[in-house]
């Protein structure tokens, strides 16, 4: 999707509250499309495989198709598959090149639980969902989940991985959905570019200084390893999705940057990544500021703003 940043301003200037409705219901219209699909292989599978790169609104969008679903007559069931991360185990668990664990490596999850719980929900019988803890990095021995689809129930297993070929290839039948979001917003004057990775750099940013506990500066330091991780690990399969979801919202940069420039600034002058960051202040200048308050409380930027029907938040 690309978009001039001038046109944006002016639609936004003329009729903010219209022009954020028409957004919502593109990407709602995107939702409404796999919701359908997912009806339709219902009788092939109950297994929903959702998978998309860090700040794409993966859970959202879950939440949104199990609205969807139920006024299908179909219930739903989110498993977050990062709850089916193993117990990090300083010797064996995946590196990156620079020595430090890779958290981004598919080889951190379960795979071979993973595939055996989709055989039990495949053929109606019952699983235990573990509970990673991640501020522990340990997979808890008591916390578990108790999961038996009925009919007309399904399991949407949603989570960055849920494309690889370790899941996708001993169940081809399930319905696999990825989701991006894939925008390209330029100035006609220069055609400097804003493209998707800032729009999700700034709001994984926001969400995790607010809601995960992790300050700008740690949340930039390991985004060069997340954009690696999906070069190598999420990209090679979104090919095997068999719907896509575009979760970019066009007017979201002038809702984010009032929460995500102030977190920048406080970046460190010496920080690595400062070059990059001046370049994505810079570019936040062309956009107009819009109030957080014409957003939706079920908009899928809520999940990373705040205010969301969807989470505690």
């Amino acid at each position: 999707m690309r978009y001039n940043i001038e046109d944006l301003n002016r639609n936004l200037r003329h009729d903010p509250k219209a022009f954020i409705a028409k957004c919502e219901s593109e990407y709602d219209s995107h939702v409404e499309k796999a919701a359908a699909a997912i009806a339709a292989n219902l009788s092939k599978s109950p297994i929903v495989l959702l998978s998309g790169p860090s700040g794409s609104g993966k859970t959202s969008t879950a939440f949104k198709l199990e609205q969807k679903l139920e006024e299908r007559g179909i219930i739903s069931h989110t498993v977050s598959i990062d709850d089916y991360f193993k117990t990090v185990d300083l010797r064996t668990s995946p590196r990156t090149p620079e020595g430090e664990l890779d958290y981004e490596s598919p080889h951190c999850v379960d795979m071979d639980l993973l595939n055996e719980h989709f055989d039990h929900l495949n053929e109606g019988k019952e699983i235990h969902i573990p509970r990673f803890l991640f501020s522990r990095q340990k997979r808890s021995a008591n916390i578990v989940k108790k999961l038996k689809l009925k009919e007309n129930e399904i399991a949407i297993f949603e989570g960055i991985h849920a494309l690889n070929d370790e899941i996708t290839a001993p169940h081809p039948e399930a319905e696999k959905i990825y989701i991006s979001a894939n925008a390209e917003l330029y100035d006609s004057d220069s055609d400097d570019c804003f493209p998707g990775t800032w729009l999700r750099l700034m709001r994984r940013v926001v969400r995790d200084e607010r809601y995960r506990g992790a300050s700008a500066a740690y949340t930039i330091d390991i985004w060069d390893n997340v954009l690696r991780g999906e070069r190598l690990y999420i990209d090679p399969f979104k090919d095997r999705a068999d719907i896509s979801i575009n979760s970019a919202l066009l007017y979201e940069v002038s809702v984010m940057k009032q929460y995500a420039a102030p977190l920048f600034l406080s970046l460190p002058a010496d920080h690595k990544q400062r070059q990059e960051i001046s370049e994505i202040l810079e570019a936040l200048e062309r956009f107009i500021d819009i109030p957080a308050d014409l957003i939706p409380s079920d908009s899928l930027l809520r999940e990373f703003i705040g205010g969301s029907v969807y989470f505690n938040q």
